[in-house]
Order: C-alpha cells, then structure tokens, then sequence
C-alpha cells in the first residue's frame, strides 16, 4: 500500500467518525429544542415570559424560561449558540464525498448497467442535484405556498419521489440512494447556515443595540428547523443504507425510499405531537403497521 492510499484510508477513518459524531449532536440537538418548545407551559401571566418548564439531569433541576424578549446585555455576550454541529456533519460528509465517491467516481458513481457516464460527467450532476434541490426547495419555503401545509408538503412528496427514481437513473443504486441523503442533509445544512444562524444573529444585533427585533425572523427560522426535525429519520436511515443492500439494490429502491421516507415522517410526526402533550398513537401504530407491509411486500417481490 503506498502512502497515498494509506494516508487516504485513515482520512476516511477519521471523517467517518467526525462525521457520525457531529451528525449525533445535531441530531441530539434538534430533537431536544424541539421538545422543549413543545413541552413549555405557556400559560404564563408574565408580559417577559414565553413559556416555561424543569429539567432534570445528574440530580440537579435545571429551570428553562423562553423570552419574548431579549436578555440582559450582560448575557448576549454568552450566549450558546448551536451551529457547529451542523457546520461540521456537512463539512465532514463533503470531505467524505470527495475522498471515497468523487475520488473513485469511475468505480462508486458510475454503473454501466445504468448510465454510460464519464466520471467527470457523474461528479458534475451530483453536484448540480445538490445546488437545484436547495434552490427549488429554499424558493419553495419563501413563496406563498409555504402558508398550506397540505399543498407544501404533498409537493415536496413529488419532488422527493422525482429525485428518488430520477437518480436510479443517473448513477449505480448504492450512489443513488446516497445521494438522496446528501441532498437532503445538504438542505439542512444550508437551512441553518443561510436561515437560521443569520437570523438568530440579527435578532442578537437588534437586542445589543436595544432595538425591537423582527418577529418574523424567529418563526422563519423555527420553520427551516421544524422541517430539519422531520427530516433527520430518513437522513438517518440513508446514511446506514450501506448496511441494507437487499434495499439498496431492489429493482423498486426509488419507491421503498420514498416509502420509508413517509413512514418515518409519520413515527417523527407522532413524538412531536406528543411533546405537545397530544397523543395520537395512531400516528405511530401507522408507521409500524405500513412499515411490516412494506417489509412484506419487499419479501413478496424480491429480485
């Protein structure tokens, strides 16, 4: 093995490692705040206070309180701000991009049985599916339609599916379903980096210059993570797909994972519901009862 595969090999080792780990964190993060704003009691008779509630960790009570405005200037500059576990999941699943799939595209990206590409040609539209996705998806959040949840997501169902069987055609299946995921977890990315970590620093701005900060600000950026909340499951499950080659490399991928996208926005669906003290099981017995079927089915038409 000469130096640079070597060199290359624990470049893997070490990203794919940073990779989960930053990926967990994020993950970890998103799924508590959005608990917690959920589970806050917001009937507070206090003109400063949101919503709040107690924690319990190591055997210490914790006390959140959300404002409706900002802090004292004293704790602005203290603030905790969550945004390097998202910077670092898309910086290390960039690196991992180029290093093990760009690097042997001929190889990973490529199958003939699919598409005759050049290598060139195979990086170019995987790049170019990431930068279309997050445009047509952030135009999408910024236009009126974003006001219908029924319309917005049915058309982000299409959209997912378009891109699911379009890639099958594009690349090998392992790369396909790959790049779904990429796509998706770049969006996330972009949301935190372009939405919500510039508008939490506006409102931090307004605050130190003692100035009322744009409400609308704070509810986009809730949106873009709301929508990262719901997408973590797939995301997830795609980043283990290599594990799954009976999926991977069923005749019908593209359809199984729009599929299991669907099912685990559902189970996600069900928790959030339930931090809000609704309980609608049905929500997740659905998940669990569609996703035995569609194990079912997959048996039934295996190739």
């Amino acid at each position: 093995m000469d130096i640079l595969t070597y060199t290359l090999k624990w470049s893997e080792v070490i990203l794919r490692w940073g990779h989960v780990l930053f990926a967990i964190l994020w993950v970890g993060n998103s799924f508590l705040f959005n608990y917690l704003d959920n589970r806050l009691n917001k009937k507070i008779a206090n003109k400063d206070i949101d919503g709040e509630g107690y924690l319990m960790h190591s055997g210490f009570f914790y006390k959140l309180t959300r404002l409706k405005s900002s802090p004292e200037s004293m704790y602005l500059n203290q603030l905790i701000i969550f945004k390097w576990q998202s910077y670092l999941t898309f910086i290390t699943g960039i690196l991992l991009l180029f290093v093990i799939y760009y690097y042997n595209a001929g190889v990973l990206m490529v199958d003939k049985r699919v598409l005759i590409i050049s290598p060139t040609t195979a990086i170019f539209y995987s790049a170019l599916s990431m930068i279309l996705s997050w445009l047509i998806y952030d135009y999408l959040c910024k236009s009126n339609l974003i006001k219908n949840n029924f319309l917005f997501i049915s058309i982000m169902l299409i959209l997912l599916t378009g891109l699911s069987f379009g890639l099958t055609k594009i690349f090998g299946p392992k790369f396909a379903f790959l790049s779904v995921g990429l796509i998706i977890g770049s969006n996330m990315f972009a949301n935190v980096f372009t939405i919500i970590i510039p508008n939490q620093m506006n409102i931090i701005n307004s605050s130190k210059k003692s100035k009322q900060f744009d409400m609308s600000l704070s509810l986009a950026a809730k949106q873009r993570s709301i929508h990262n909340n719901y997408s973590t499951f797939l995301v997830l499950f795609i980043m283990l797909s290599g594990h799954f080659s009976f999926l991977v490399y069923h005749k019908y991928n593209w359809a199984i994972l729009v599929l299991i996208g669907i099912i685990s926005c559902l189970a996600r669906h069900y928790f959030n519901l339930r931090g809000r003290n609704i309980h609608k099981i049905s929500f997740l017995y659905i998940s669990i009862i569609a996703l035995i079927i569609l194990a079912g089915i997959i048996f039934a038409f295996k190739t």
